[in-house]
This record gives C-alpha cells, structure tokens and sequence, in this order.
C-alpha cells in the first residue's frame, strides 16, 4: 500500500508544489480584486483546494498522453505511467477521482462557477495534446492555467466582467514566459522527438521571447488592477520587486543552460507571490 501510494503522489508531483502555486497565486489575487477585500474562508478554501486537486488530476492525464513521448527524455521517462510503473488505467482513474473531488467543491458555489468550470476541465483535457498539433501550446496551458480567474470572479459577481478576461490575459503572458522557459530545458529531446514547443518556435529569439512576455504580463496585470489601486506606493514598490526577479531570469536563462532555465522556471512561483501580494496589499 505505502508503494502505491509513493506511486499516486509521483503521479500527481506532490512533491513540486511550485507547480500549484503558479496557479493559486493569480487565482487568489481575482478572488480578493472581485471581493473587494477578503473574499470569506468558504471560497478561499474551495479555490485553494480546488486549484491543488486540478492541478494534481492535470499532471496525471499529461502524463498518460505524453507517456511515449517522455520515455525518450531523460528528465521524464522515470514517471510512473512513462516507466511502467502505474497503468494507463489506473492513471485515469486517479484523475477522474481528483476530478469529482474538485466538482464537488465547485458545486458548494453558485451556478455561474459551476457553469464555467465544464470549460475548465475541457481546457486541461485539450492541452496535453496541443502540443501535437500547435507551434505554441504553452498559449493553450495559458489559457488552462488562468482559468482560474473568471471562476473567482464568477464565484464572487455571479458572473464575469472585463476585467476577469484582462487579467486572464495578462497570467496567459506569464505562462508563455515561464513554460517556455520549462520548454527550454528539453528542447533537444523535443526537437528530437516532433514535439511543437514555444522554445522552438521562437529559435534564436526565446530570451527575448520570454522577456518580452514578462513584460506584457506585468503591464496587462497593472493595467487591469488600476481602476481600484487604494495604495500606488505599494504598487511602485511591488513593481519594482517584480522587475529585479524578471532581470534575475533574463540572467540565469540568458545562456540556455539546463540548469538555468530550468532554476528561472522553479523560481516562478515567488513572482507570482509577489504580484498577489502587490494586489492585494494596493487594492483592500
């Protein structure tokens, strides 16, 4: 039993936490900005929760639909599905599991967030297999992974205003940069195999690319938060907090080393600390 459990949690990468933050952090911030301060224990505990078990679910059916392309990597092919260790099947209904799990979470909500969650879950069932067919699947992981934001304004508003969808795009920016920075790390093994990733597409240009995306996202993301900005100091001050670390990537990528791009991309999730921090400590 304590095997196959070792087993679950190497399936759903319990021991990465780095990889639910980048989705809690933005999702957290939307909950705060539509709420206009603390948004209430209950939807700070489903979204939390939620965002964990999506997360968990999303890296178990990526790892099935990537299983006979992770075998050819050297820094995938020790995952369970990948290595034999765990059947297709019992991946699957790891997922559905987790899936259910976070359902019945949403369904504590109201309609609006219930009904935007079926447009979730299809986003993080298509994305595994974007990188088959689109140059830049990382803009599809975007979209999947800023979904989060509509739902907390849905949960709060009962629906969905601009400045949901603004923010969504501002974090899709932050996704390009910090998967491409992820895709750059494997872009041998990718090239390799036919795999579609941002670092390829973008060849000679990926760091600029990816600062470039930096960029966009905390231009978008200021732009979107302004209209309630209570605190500018605290604004500037978190800006500029956001600028070293993005200059902090640009550094530790600039080589395209392994270690360095796949260091920038571990390091993500301080950057998303940090804007949802400035916009909750500019805004309540």
């Amino acid at each position: 039993m304590r095997s196959k459990l070792a087993l679950y949690l190497d399936l759903i990468r319990w021991n990465r936490p780095a990889g639910w933050l980048l989705l809690l952090w933005p999702t957290l911030a939307a909950l705060f900005l539509a709420a206009g301060g603390f948004p209430g224990w209950h939807l700070l505990l489903v979204f939390t929760a939620g965002t964990i078990l999506m997360r968990s679910a999303g890296c178990a059916v990526n790892d099935v639909a990537d299983r006979d392309f992770d075998k050819h990597v050297k820094r995938t092919a020790q995952r369970p599905v990948t290595s034999g260790r765990l059947g297709v099947k019992e991946a699957l209904w790891v997922a559905l599991v987790l899936v259910l799990v976070a359902f019945a979470l949403v369904l504590t909500t109201n309609t609006a967030t219930v009904l935007w969650s079926f447009a979730a879950l299809v986003l993080a069932l298509v994305y595994p297999f974007a990188k088959r067919f689109v140059s830049m699947p990382q803009a599809v992981l975007g979209v999947a992974f800023s979904f989060g934001i509509p739902m907390a304004y849905a949960a709060v508003l009962g629906h969905v205003p601009a400045q949901a969808w603004l923010l969504l795009l501002a974090n899709l920016f932050w996704v390009l940069a910090y998967d491409t920075e992820y895709a750059m790390v494997d872009r041998d093994d990718d090239l390799h195999i036919g795999i579609k990733t941002s670092a390829i597409t973008l060849g000679r240009f990926d760091v600029l690319g990816v600062l470039a995306f930096y960029v966009a996202y905390g231009l978008l993301w200021g732009l979107a938060i302004a209209p309630q900005v209570q605190r500018p100091w605290v604004l500037v001050l978190g800006g500029a907090v956001a600028a070293a670390q993005v200059v902090w990537h640009g550094l530790l990528i600039r080589h395209r080393s392994r270690d360095g791009c796949f260091k920038a991309f571990r390091l993500n999730h301080w950057l998303g600390l940090t804007v949802a921090l400035t916009t909750v400590l500019a805004v309540w």
